[in-house]
């Protein structure tokens, strides 16, 4: 509480620091109230929202130091990790155990194989340590990371209205990889509704085209376009507003 009050002014002060952030993490289900977690009715978080704060703080080199360590000495103490799967688990790295009455057990765990971490999160799991390691064993066997598109990848075209080209390409921005399981597949869907004003600009951003698997999206891919599409002579004097309106593509 003492650093929350020096940092925040007040613990009510360091709560909505703490809501600041979980709002720029997208962390859409989760509200402070206190820097310890202790019970209180507007206190509360999903699995999936730790998940997404465990991965974002396992970036920072201090944080994933700490919360690796299975033991420190200070002095003449000797403080020891009570996260048992840094001693039972291949590559565990991570992150907390928690326990209210209201809550039950909590347990965030990480873990690092090769080339991928993967984050864990169970909520009143009375038997979270088992269930952890079956969890993230079978997430590293049964689970491979796979390209599922590249950066320049042509991902299909979009109608340009008011263009002098009909459509115009849609690339990836960036590499896109995901971890799917033999049997999964990835389909892309491309921004928006199927269609762009022009003029388009070759490079410019066009939004995002969103990764899907059996229909749920699970990530999603900045794009560009990729030519650049003149407004025809005819709809650079078109209000914008009136191309929306029957026959509003025509001189009155």
């Amino acid at each position: 509480l003492a650093l929350a009050i020096y940092c925040g002014g007040t613990v009510e002060g360091f709560a909505e620091l703490m809501n600041d952030k979980a709002r720029n993490l997208g962390l859409t289900d989760t509200h402070f109230e206190n820097p310890n977690g202790l019970d209180s009715p507007g206190h509360y978080s999903t699995a999936r929202d730790l998940a997404k704060l465990a991965a974002y703080a396992m970036e920072n080199p201090i944080f994933r130091k700490t919360v690796s360590t299975r033991s420190v000495k200070i002095g003449e103490r000797c403080l020891t990790n009570h996260n048992k799967l840094l001693w039972r688990l291949e590559g565990a790295d991570g992150v907390k155990t928690g326990f209210t009455k209201a809550a039950g057990r909590i347990l965030v765990s990480s873990a690092s194989r090769v080339d991928r971490r993967v984050i864990c999160v169970t909520m009143n799991d009375p038997d979270d340590w088992n269930d952890h390691c079956a969890l993230l064993n079978k997430s590293f066997s049964d689970y491979q990371i796979c390209p599922v598109v590249g950066k320049g990848q042509c991902l299909g075209t979009l109608e340009v209205v008011g263009g002098e080209n009909s459509r115009v390409e849609i690339l990836a921005a960036e590499d896109f990889s995901y971890a799917l399981a033999p049997e999964e597949t990835v389909e892309v869907a491309l921004p928006g509704a199927g269609f762009v004003y022009a003029p388009a600009v070759e490079g410019a951003e066009a939004g995002f085209a969103y990764a899907l698997i059996s229909g749920k999206a699970v990530g999603k891919i900045p794009v560009v376009f990729g030519a650049t599409v003149e407004q025809t002579a005819e709809a650079e004097k078109t209000p914008f507003w009136r191309r929306w309106l029957p026959g509003g593509d025509k001189e009155t």
